[in-house]
């Protein structure tokens, strides 16, 4: 028998293909949308949920502040990166040690207007999940950066120098401020340093605010070094061992260096203690020793099998790019609070010790509207982080008394409006995810939609503010409060009921089943519009769907399609010719600013997918006959709002993952109105962007092994939905069940460039919503 070999050329060419072959974490790029982005969105290094989220910061204290792209200069690089919270900035410099962290735009007073900022090379910049570098121009220093969950690890190469410093700054500006009121930094020998600052925050542009924290930190040097000093504002204090104080308050050490000298800093924090900040630097770092290549491995490791539980096939590379940079940052900017052991800092600050330490806490922003992004995808794809931020808000429910819409720092933010934490909890025990607590879950959901609000004594409000005058009314009043309201409490309480039917409290699920109607007593049956409504019934005159005021960042417009679970409901009440003729003539009018709001005017483009009330909007025609419009809609947001560059990632508020959840799963041709909270939760259908998806399944939760989604000859052109299989057989309407996705198998898509108007358009075929269709039976 003859050996067949391959001809060298060929050989060659499949051997490089090999070693070019890009896994799903190649493709994530952490600079992407770095531009005039939230403090929470940066190109820094974290893993899933980091506590440490370690990134270069370059602005001063405002809105949108931290890391951008375009000021090409780095002030410091900071570890917490949440939102309303800041803390620990660590900056290496060479010759003389100035101390001042100012903005870029910072007046020059003083002579001293760029502080210890340095330029950096742009060509030399690099970030990957896990890991950035750039070289300090002003220093000749190159710093770079990795982590853990808990720590962070410098690698930076110094210069010849006798000048050599690294700053520990405590007070950071950010994008909400700080007030620093303690401090300490305390020399503990002539590798190591430990300290504290107690720091508030939580209201935009004053100081003070709901979240009181303290940052608690060990930092460790590979090699010794040669002085310790601090300052406290504009007085440096060297060669002292302990440093005390409040406002500017920070420490420095210095060292001799030789060019090309390498000096290693490792971090670990904390929001209990010092000691435990050491713990979680030792748990999590003291394995690698001071290997910092294995450390960003590591994290390279993590992020690829988290990506990678997703595989797409086909499509571009661009949007390949795309669909893993937004699947990144679904999982980046909310943040575990508490340490390896399960300690953790409780709302009344009070330190309390977790049964499961591999169950942590977790702060956030909002949870407003997540339903439509983040809580599919996680039940979805990681169902075990849906059962951890549950059980997390059970957890906050025990020991502060109610459920927390924002929990950032463990606290009650009272960001935003309802509370929609509530639907990842349904959602998470509808697919079968119910390894936490279910009784007390359930309670604390009917405690949250039946008690009213309250400031709560460990700070910030909890619960939902003039519940009592939406109890009483079936509406929200405007002399209480934004109309918008009435529609997010109706959505809550419909969860509540689909909950409440599950567990068979069959009395409870028509009590609130009846107040999930009372969206109906905010809509105005003359405009057709939800409209702002008095006490005494009588509307707000003068009304204006696109101006008058009464909506949580946005209209009247916008608003009166937000009913995630009736969408015929609001067919019914609008007709489905006037429901199609504004959601064709809205899009029309929102491509041509690529359905975005520019300036953070949320309310003045009609489809606005930088803000969260109508992310839904295009997926709203498979509930009203034209499922083909879902498709051409959905691809356009893909198109025109998304990007792939520093500049244009996302031109209005990714809002901690959001966004990118958003793209994942409609990248990926499915969605959920209703955020998957009814008792048997299902998918829409829209327009996939590869052609070929797979779905790892969580073996753990789900039985099967994996779900395919086939888009044949899909393109940007063949866009449409010609025909459907599920598991080889036909599939006529744009929606099926989550059970028959999680059992494993195929949804096979025939695309085309033409709309198919007869798949799934048929009166019967649109998604199940709360109310049966009008004149059906």
């Amino acid at each position: 028998m003859k050996r067949r070999f391959l001809p060298a050329a060929l050989l060659l060419s499949a051997l490089s293909s090999l070693a070019l072959a890009k896994e799903p974490v190649d493709y994530a790029d952490p600079l992407i949308g770095t531009s005039e982005s939230r403090w929470m969105l940066n190109p820094g290094a974290t893993l899933p949920f980091g506590m440490v989220q370690l990134s270069p910061d370059n602005q001063g204290t405002d809105w949108k502040s931290g890391y951008e792209y375009t000021l090409e200069s780095i002030s410091g690089f900071s570890h917490i990166h949440a939102w309303t919270m800041a803390g620990l900035s660590v900056m290496p410099t060479v010759g003389f040690l100035n101390p001042r962290i100012y903005p870029p735009d910072a007046p020059s007073t003083t002579g001293d207007t760029a502080g210890h900022r340095s330029r950096i090379d742009r060509r030399t910049e690099k970030a990957a999940p896990g890991y950035y570098a750039a070289d300090l121009i002003n220093y000749r220093i190159k710093a770079e950066i990795t982590a853990t969950t808990r720590a962070g690890f410098f690698r930076l190469t110094f210069p010849e120098s006798h000048e050599g410093h690294v700053l520990f700054n405590l007070l950071v500006p950010a994008e909400y401020p700080n007030i620093l009121s303690e401090a300490r930094v305390t020399r503990v020998s002539d590798t190591e340093i430990e300290g504290y600052s107690k720091q508030q925050s939580g209201n935009w542009m004053k100081p003070g605010g709901f979240n009181d924290y303290t940052v608690h930190f060990v930092a460790r040097f590979n090699k010794p070094f040669k002085a310790f000093g601090g300052w406290q504002d504009r007085a440096i204090k060297k060669d002292i061992a302990e440093i005390t104080g409040s406002g500017d308050t920070g420490a420095y050490v210095d060292f001799d260096t030789k060019e090309g000298e390498v000096v290693l800093l490792q971090t670990g924090i904390s929001y209990v203690s010092i000691a435990q900040a050491r713990l979680n630097l030792e748990t999590e770092l003291g394995p690698f020793r001071w290997d910092f290549d294995a450390v960003v491995q590591n994290a390279r490791s993590v992020w690829n099998n988290l990506l990678g539980k997703i595989k797409v096939e086909g499509g571009t590379e661009e949007n390949k790019t795309k669909f893993y940079t937004n699947l990144y940052r679904s999982y980046c900017a909310r943040s575990i609070l508490s340490d390896v052991n399960g300690q953790y800092v409780d709302p009344f600050e009070n330190v309390r010790q977790l049964p499961d330490p591999a169950s942590p806490v977790f702060g956030c922003d909002a949870f407003w509207n997540t339903f439509w992004n983040l809580n599919q995808l996680w039940t979805l794809v990681n169902p075990e982080f849906a059962a951890q931020w549950t059980r997390s808000q059970i957890e906050m429910y025990r020991q502060g008394g109610w459920l927390s819409r924002g929990p950032a720092g463990f606290e009650y933010s009272g960001i935003m409006e309802a509370s929609h934490e509530i639907a990842l909890m349904v959602s998470a025990y509808q697919k079968g995810i119910r390894d936490f607590d279910v009784q007390t879950a359930y309670a604390a959901m009917v405690h949250q939609q039946t008690v009213p609000g309250i400031a709560h004594p460990g700070g910030g409000r909890a619960g939902n503010r003039q519940l009592q005058e939406y109890l009483r009314l079936g509406y929200m009043p405007k002399e209480a409060g934004p109309v918008s309201l009435t529609v997010e409490y109706a959505y809550d309480d419909w969860c509540v009921a689909q909950m409440a039917r599950s567990l068979g409290h069959e009395q409870d699920y028509a009590t609130f089943l009846a107040r999930a109607a009372n969206y109906r007593n905010a809509f105005d049956p003359q405009t057709k519009f939800i409209r702002p409504r008095l006490r005494d019934g009588t509307w707000l005159p003068n009304f204006d769907p696109v101006g008058s005021p009464g909506y949580t960042e946005g209209n009247a417009w916008q608003y009166s399609f937000f009913n995630p679970h009736d969408v015929q409901g609001i067919l019914n009440l609008m007709g489905a010719d006037e429901f199609n003729r504004r959601l064709e003539a809205g899009f029309a009018a929102s491509a041509r600013t690529n359905f975005n709001a520019v300036g953070d005017k949320p309310e003045a483009v009609l489809i606005n997918h930088g803000n969260q009330p109508n992310m839904q909007a295009a997926y709203l025609f498979n509930y009203s006959g034209k499922p083909w419009l879902t498709q051409k809609w959905v691809r356009e947001i893909m198109n025109k709002y998304y990007g792939a560059d520093p500049y244009n990632g996302w031109p209005g508020d990714e809002d901690e993952g959001q966004g990118g959840a958003w793209f994942v799963m409609s990248a990926l041709g499915i969605f959920e109105m209703d955020g998957g909270a009814a008792v048997r939760p299902v998918y829409e259908i829209g327009s996939p962007l590869f052609e070929k998806a797979t779905i790892q399944l969580d073996p753990k939760y789900y039985p099967g092994k994996s779900f395919v989604i086939e888009a044949r000859h899909v393109s940007d052109t063949n866009r449409y939905i010609q025909f459907a299989t599920l598991n080889g057989k036909p599939l006529t309407k744009p929606w099926f069940y989550h059970a028959d996705l999680v059992a494993g198998g195929v949804l096979v898509l025939e695309m085309g460039p033409t709309p198919n108007e007869k798949w799934g358009s048929g009166p019967d075929d649109a998604p199940p919503s709360m109310s049966p269709r009008a004149g059906s039976k």
